[in-house]
């Protein structure tokens, strides 16, 4: 079974960013949504020396191919992942140019059939808490849905993942699990992750 990945989102603080960078996360993530309260603003730049072994990728929610493609090219985008509403048409033509992570909110009455449609659109898929935002709500969905998701296409699984249920997350033992995505979990405050909290997220998964 591939070496399980993983990807820490909402990063925006230049030297947080170097330093989490410094641990060799596989993914990192650039919320671009202005709604967000880790959203990265105006004026933002990824540090030139970010190692260029993370993919980075930028969050965006209902934005349009001209704005996603305007931000892929000014960061260096490798991925962009989706939280809205985004139509199969418009993740196609993303995936045209860049990889793809289209992002669903899951309960417990989620209908994976619902999402068969983007198995040819997108690479990968994200699993997130449903809740009131997109994204980032700190609480947990329950991971045994997951067994209901019989699809090609891997997944991040993500929503609430912190010190104390990775190992629970880690067990879930899907074989389309590609990758946790750990956010608010590690947080000082939004936008800021404590860095011996990471340290022990990659601990632990490196040690799989």
């Amino acid at each position: 079974m591939p070496r399980l990945k993983l990807k820490v989102c909402g990063m925006r603080e230049s030297a947080n960013i170097l330093g989490i960078g410094n641990m060799q996360p596989d993914f990192m993530g650039f919320i671009f949504y202005k709604e967000s309260p880790r959203f990265v603003g105006v004026d933002f730049r990824i540090p030139d020396s970010l190692s260029k072994d993370i993919k980075r990728i930028g969050v965006f929610v209902n934005a349009d191919f001209d704005e996603t493609m305007a931000a892929v090219a000014k960061h260096k985008l490798d991925v962009v992942q989706l939280h809205g509403d985004e139509t199969e048409d418009l993740c196609l033509k993303l995936k045209s140019k860049v990889q793809v992570v289209k992002a669903f909110a899951v309960d417990d009455t989620f209908d994976f059939d619902t999402i068969r449609s983007y198995e040819t659109a997108v690479d990968y898929f994200l699993f997130d808490t449903k809740g009131a935002q997109r994204g980032g709500n700190g609480v947990a969905f329950n991971w045994q849905v997951l067994k209901k998701y019989k699809g090609d296409i891997p997944f991040f699984l993500s929503g609430g993942i912190d010190l104390d249920n990775l190992g629970g997350a880690i067990k879930i033992n899907h074989p389309g699990l590609m990758a946790v995505d750990i956010n608010s979990g590690i947080e000082i405050k939004p936008g800021l992750k404590d860095l011996n909290k990471f340290s022990k997220v990659k601990q632990l998964i490196t040690s799989l």
